[in-house]
């Protein structure tokens, strides 16, 4: 649970957006990914089911405290949540604000709130894709971190480190991270392919995993941190004729988890 870290740790949010459950997992067992193998539990992923099937709605959903759901039945107790009359999924160890959404949750309680975005709800061209970065005190998006850039991790990974170095280290730290890679066209990291698929989205995971160990690297450095890290939604290539997300297919719902505590230095 979140509330016992709140003011003595940074806290790190990545979403891998539309990364599916299954192209995740099989990337771990094949060992594609060492870097994430660093920072996941030792399990690895764990298998959750998504609140919503597109990164608008899901993002709001995570915000408001409502993260990817365990696949077992039961009421599982929420990391964090926006105050709600009747909910049945908070407990006292469960970091509840007044405010609407977490990150000004965050800043009530004197955190620095910062979001790098990825793709195109937070890409800040239009009032649309202003309503996400909008909810942090601090909000940056250009070309080379979206969906057409085949270097969109390494320059998000590296503006999140420029401006980690620039807030002062007794300061505590959001760091929302939207890593865009994942998101179609993920063929672009597959030689000769120019058609997406669990392939090719598979190779877009092993490309982000050389970078994402960089910023947890940075953040311990600075101070110890809670880490949260998922999925924002699946995607569809063409099973049961289905393409795409926005649909309720298994591929949509079906999404990667996990969160760990980090001690700092913990990366040095």
């Amino acid at each position: 649970m979140l509330k016992p870290y709140i003011g003595t740790h940074d806290l790190l949010f990545i979403t891998f957006d539309t990364l599916r459950y299954d192209v995740a997992h099989q990337a771990w067992l094949e060992g594609l990914t060492p870097g994430l193998a660093r920072i996941l539990p030792a399990g690895g992923w764990e298998k959750r089911h998504s609140p919503a099937s597109f990164t608008y709605a899901a993002h709001h959903a995570f915000f408001a405290g409502f993260l990817p759901t365990p696949t077992q039945p039961g009421r599982h107790a929420r990391l964090f949540a926006a105050h709600f009359l009747g909910s049945e999924t908070t407990d006292e160890n469960s970091f509840v604000f007044e405010a609407p959404d977490l990150p000004h949750g965050l800043a009530a309680e004197g955190y620095h709130t910062l979001c790098i975005g990825g793709v195109g709800f937070f890409n800040k061209q239009t009032a649309l894709g202003r309503v996400l970065p909008d909810l942090f005190a601090e909000s940056h998006w250009n070309e080379t971190l979206g969906v057409t850039s085949v270097t969109s991790t390494e320059h998000q990974v590296a503006l999140a480190i420029r401006q980690l170095s620039a807030r002062p280290p007794e300061e505590r730290l959001f760091l929302f991270l939207n890593l865009s890679a994942l998101h179609q066209p993920n063929c672009l990291f597959h030689e000769s392919v120019q058609t997406d698929s669990a392939g090719t989205q598979k190779a877009a995971l092993a490309y982000v995993d050389r970078h994402v160990p960089k910023l947890l690297q940075a953040m311990t450095a600075r101070a110890p941190v809670f880490g949260i890290f998922c999925s924002d939604h699946g995607t569809a290539y063409g099973e049961a004729g289905y393409h795409g997300h926005r649909l309720a297919h298994q591929t949509v719902w079906d999404v990667p988890y996990a969160h760990r505590v980090f001690a700092q230095g913990a990366f040095l």
